[in-house]
């Protein structure tokens, strides 16, 4: 937490209804799961997202995930661009604008990662987690910026860990460490500059392994999931902040049990895979 920080999660079921919400990437895995939590809640959703074309081993594009927007209840609209690219952020920022009138909220969501050690990260890998981390979530907070503070409801939530600076995780992977505390970096200074502007700017992190498609995927990925919680659990956790009022909620780096048992949830087994493996922790806490 920042020394501004405010805790106050007050969700409002419903509350985000006609609320319009621009996230990088989204269309798949724990993006996914926010976006369509939200759009069950009425919201819109614009997705600034590569993934126009389907992964050959990864299900989805920003194009499925759309009509699955638009089929819970919200009202999606795809912006195929590169949230590295500045005129890309430009043309999904002023295309949410032109379609929905202004942006509520925006979701850092896009991330790249790689957990090598330094002497194994080429630097082509070590730009794009920089680029599309760091250069990214400030590039569509700073961008969205004018709109957000026309917002009555304006939030920033960024995907990304507490600052912990314990040298365990630097030298684990050192390179992934400093992309995705550079997020972090992006809560902990918008936090404090809009402070006194109504806008709430928070990051949220998970707990526990989730269970995705990308983990699946890996090597050994069906056995790892059996320790992960469902990506509900994320999303739901992102409803409550999303939903609570931005002045009261600001400047913390939240995981996703604490935000649901400050919103009153006492329930959190009901997100787990198989109750009979332990769950895995994440990494950075």
């Amino acid at each position: 937490m920042t020394s501004e920080s405010r805790t106050h999660i007050a969700p409002e079921p419903g509350n985000l209804k006609g609320r319009t919400i621009l996230m990088s990437g989204g269309s798949r895995g724990i993006g996914l799961a926010i976006a369509l939590a939200a759009a069950k809640q009425g919201a819109n959703l614009v997705l600034l997202s590569k993934t126009d074309t389907p992964h050959p081993t990864l299900e989805g594009t920003i194009h499925t995930a759309v009509e699955q927007i638009n089929a819970a209840g919200g009202k999606g609209m795809a912006v195929v661009g590169d949230v590295r690219e500045d005129a890309d952020v430009q043309r999904a920022v002023q295309e949410a604008v032109v379609k929905f009138g202004g942006i509520d909220i925006v979701v850092n969501n896009a991330s790249a990662i790689n957990l090598a050690k330094t002497d194994q990260v080429d630097m082509k890998r070590y730009d794009l987690m920089q680029d599309i981390n760091v250069r990214g979530t400030f590039l569509l907070s700073k961008t969205a910026l004018p709109y957000l503070r026309d917002s009555a409801h304006a939030h920033i939530l960024t995907l990304s860990p507490p600052l912990n600076l314990d040298p365990k995780w630097a030298g684990q992977h050192l390179a992934y460490t400093m992309a995705k505390y550079g997020m972090s970096l992006t809560t902990l200074g918008l936090a404090e500059e809009l402070k006194d502007e109504g806008v709430g700017v928070n990051s949220l992190w998970p707990e526990t392994l989730i269970d995705t498609a990308a983990i699946r995927n890996l090597p050994g990925g069906q056995q790892m999931v059996q320790g992960a919680r469902d990506a509900s659990v994320v999303a739901d956790a992102a409803m409550a902040i999303l939903a609570s009022p931005p002045a009261g909620v600001s400047g913390n780096f939240f995981t996703d049990g604490q935000v649901l048992t400050l919103a009153g949830e006492t329930n959190l087994e009901k997100y787990t895979l198989n109750p009979e493996v332990p769950l895995v922790q994440d990494i950075f806490l």
